[in-house]
């Protein structure tokens, strides 16, 4: 009994913080949902990589509902396709007959196959869209992966570091000529809070002496935050930012690899509904970096919640910055 009272008492106070908690967030959400906002983006190109799930979808969404052409970069073309026609259904659906000035804003849709996990498809990719598209107005490196078991990627390297880290290092860098012909022009990255438990062992960067999968992904975001700094001391001058972000706990499937215990699971379930974001919460800062004036040449910065927040040290390292940025140029093959 006394259990099953302790257990009532949790859950009511739990769904008190969520509801608390979601018109916190609910606000915030509502930055850009007026109808004054619509067409923001018009005229826009904007890649996000992992476009197809989690975080790169309601991204995705928001911005195509701003009148943005969104080229969402996947690894698995089934799914995207998929993602890409319930986006469209459910704009239509969104907008319904508009009669207003505003009808027809919304932006299009272009589903295009990328596996950061391969240097190769990232440089077809890349050659593709330098092909196809005349600019690119924003470039998103969204896509992640968390915790997962010891792989390499088709190129040898540790999975998370591989994907997170030097999959969207050598994307940006073969970007950039069209990023900074389409000037004024943003990179989003996003990174995570848990950069604070990583550090950057040179001497094992490939993680072949020890492995931790939890500290290995803190590893890959702290590189994430030192790759933007250090791409925002380059681009002084060239009217292209680069900024970086955490998006909070959010509820995607980037957790998959986790193993909860079957028994743990239905706390874990009301934990995460009351306490964590959705992907279009936590999607709020991507969408902000992407479009706000308020960051208009604001470059190299941190942020949360649409705030700018400060980093640790150890993130702010100039010296660990630039012999990262030279090591990860001689991994991925780029040639000054």
């Amino acid at each position: 009994m006394a259990v099953a009272t302790v257990a009532a008492l949790l859950a009511a106070l739990a769904g008190g913080l969520w509801l608390a908690a979601r018109r916190f967030v609910g606000s915030r959400v509502q930055r850009f949902h007026g109808g004054k906002d619509c067409g923001l983006m018009h005229g826009k190109t904007v890649l996000i990589t992992g476009a197809n799930s989690g975080l790169g979808r309601a991204t995705a969404a928001e911005l195509l509902r701003l009148g943005a052409r969104v080229i969402m970069g996947c690894r698995d073309r089934a799914r995207a396709e998929e993602a890409a026609g319930q986006l469209r259904r459910e704009l239509s659906l969104a907008e319904g007959p508009r009669p207003d000035a505003d009808a027809g804003v919304a932006g299009e849709l272009v589903v295009k196959e990328l596996d950061l996990a391969s240097l190769r498809s990232v440089r077809a990719f890349c050659q593709e869209l330098l092909q196809e598209e005349p600019r690119l107005d924003v470039l998103i490196n969204n896509a992640g992966i968390f915790q997962c078991p010891y792989t390499k990627t088709e190129d040898g390297f540790e999975m998370q570091f591989g994907v997170n880290h030097l999959g969207h290092f050598l994307l940006t860098n073969l970007l950039l000529g069209l990023l900074k012909s389409s000037a004024p022009s943003r990179i989003v990255v996003v990174s995570s809070k848990l950069y604070k438990h990583g550090d950057i062992n040179f001497e094992d960067l490939n993680c072949e002496q020890s492995y931790n999968k939890s500290f290995c992904y803190s590893r890959s975001k702290l590189a994430n935050i030192l790759f933007t700094r250090e791409l925002a001391r380059r681009l002084e001058g060239t009217n292209v930012t680069v900024n970086v972000l955490h998006p909070g706990i959010v509820r995607t499937n980037l957790g998959r690899h986790i193993n909860i215990p079957l028994l743990v699971k239905p706390l874990f379930n009301l934990v995460s509904w009351a306490f964590f974001k959705t992907p279009l919460e936590g999607a709020q800062t991507s969408i902000y970096l992407a479009c706000s004036p308020e960051v208009e040449g604001v470059s190299g910065k941190y942020f949360g919640d649409c705030k700018e927040e400060e980093l640790l040290p150890k993130a702010m390292d100039e010296s660990v910055a630039r012999k990262l940025w030279d090591i990860s140029e001689v991994m991925v093959g780029i040639l000054k």
